[in-house]
C-alpha cells in the first residue's frame, strides 16, 4: 500500500527528461494522465533541469507533443540571472552553453564576456555545451580558477534520450570545468535546490504537503522535493527498491490508477 495516498492530493509536479518524454516521444501512458489529471481537477506543473530551454519552450515542446494541459513549466534559466545577481551583484559572465542561458543571464542585467576576453570574466556560467571544444573548455577553466565563481543550471550526468540511449549532462561539463579549476564548487540553480520546487508550489497555489513530485531521478527529483516537504513519486520502469520516495511506480497507468483517475490507455 502506499506511504502516501495519492487520490488525496490537490497537485503533481511532473519531471520530463526521462518522465513525461525521452527525447522527443513522450513515455507510454503520459499524455492520456496528465490529461487524466487534469479532467479530474489536480492542479498541474513541469519543472525540468534543462539548460537549454526556457519554461515557454518546455511548454512548446509538450503542445507539440499533444500535452495541452502544460501551463505551467519552469526550468532554472528561469532564475540563473537572478541567483548571479544575488550571490555576486550584476557581473560580468562568461557563458559555456546554449544561446538560450546566455540570453536568460543578459535579460537579468548581466554583460556577456566573449571566450577571446576570458580574463575580464567575474562569473563562470556552464550549462550543456553542444559546441564544447577543448579551447572553450580551457578559457572556462581558467576564468572559473581566476573568479572561484561558477555556476550551474544542474549537475545531472546524463541526459535522457530516444531508445534508451544518452547524451552527456550539464554535470558532466561544468565537473570538467570545477576539476580543472582547482575544485571551485558550482552553484547550483535548478533541482535538487529548493527554488524551482517552490516556484512551482507557488504557480500551483499549493502548499507542499498537497503536491507530489514526480520524477526519475532519486538526486534530482526525489531528494530536492522532500528538502520542501512534497510528497515523492519515483518513476520506475524497471522497478525500484530505493527507500526515497514515498511511491514508486512502474507506469503512468500506475500512477493514474493511485491517483484515482483510472488507467491510462495504450499504457503498456
Amino acid at each position: 500500500m502506499a506511504a502516501v495516498e495519492l487520490g488525496a492530493l490537490a497537485g503533481f509536479v511532473f519531471d520530463l527528461d526521462g518522465c513525461v518524454w525521452n527525447g522527443n516521444v513522450l513515455n507510454p501512458g503520459a499524455g492520456e494522465t496528465l490529461a487524466a489529471l487534469d479532467r479530474a481537477g489536480r492542479r498541474l506543473a513541469f519543472v525540468s533541469n534543462n539548460s537549454r530551454a526556457t519554461g515557454a519552450d518546455l511548454r512548446e515542446r509538450l503542445h507539440a507533443l499533444g500535452v495541452t494541459v502544460a501551463q505551467h513549466a519552469l526550468s532554472p534559466l528561469e532564475i540563473i540571472g537572478e541567483v548571479i545577481t544575488e550571490r555576486w551583484s550584476r557581473s560580468r559572465v562568461l557563458v559555456m552553453g546554449a544561446r538560450e542561458m546566455e540570453d536568460a543571464i543578459a535579460g537579468a542585467g548581466h554583460a556577456i564576456v566573449d571566450f577571446k576576453d576570458w580574463r575580464a570574466a567575474t562569473v563562470v556560467a556552464v550549462g550543456n555545451d553542444f559546441d564544447l571544444t577543448f579551447e572553450r573548455l580551457t578559457m572556462a577553466a581558467r576564468a572559473a580558477a581566476a573568479t572561484g565563481r561558477l555556476v550551474t543550471p544542474n549537475v545531472d550526468p546524463r541526459l535522457p534520450v530516444e531508445g534508451g540511449e544518452f547524451l552527456p549532462g550539464c554535470g558532466a561539463i561544468v565537473n570538467a570545468v570545477a576539476v580543472a579549476a582547482g575544485g571551485v564548487e558550482p552553484v547550483v540553480v535548478g533541482k535538487p535546490e529548493p527554488p524551482l520546487f517552490r516556484m512551482a508550489l507557488e504557480r500551483l497555489g499549493l502548499p507542499p504537503s498537497r503536491v507530489a513530485m514526480v520524477g526519475d531521478s532519486l538526486g534530482a527529483d526525489i531528494l530536492g522535493a522532500r528538502g520542501v516537504g512534497m510528497p515523492t513519486v519515483l518513476y520506475a520502469p524497471q522497478g525500484s527498491t530505493a527507500a526515497e520516495p514515498d511511491v514508486v511506480v512502474r507506469s503512468f497507468a500506475e500512477l493514474a490508477r493511485l491517483a484515482g483517475v483510472g488507467p491510462a490507455e495504450n499504457s503498456r
